[in-house]
């Protein structure tokens, strides 16, 4: 299955998301855990957005 742009930045935000709470942890900051959870949760929102686009594309 090809992927979508909403799908792939979906998953790049989660990455992104996944990075900075990885680094709030490391610094003791959070600020930047709370911030990379938002990120990762953005990212997951985006990619079901994705996900529904792809269904629908199908299903016509």
């Amino acid at each position: 299955m090809r992927e979508n742009h909403d799908q792939v930045n979906g998953k790049t935000k989660q990455a992104k998301g996944d990075l900075k709470k990885g680094l709030g942890k490391l610094t003791n900051d959070d600020s930047m855990i709370a911030e990379g959870e938002r990120d990762k949760d953005k990212g997951k929102i985006q990619e079901k957005a994705g996900d529904v686009k792809e269904s629908l594309k199908k299903s016509w």
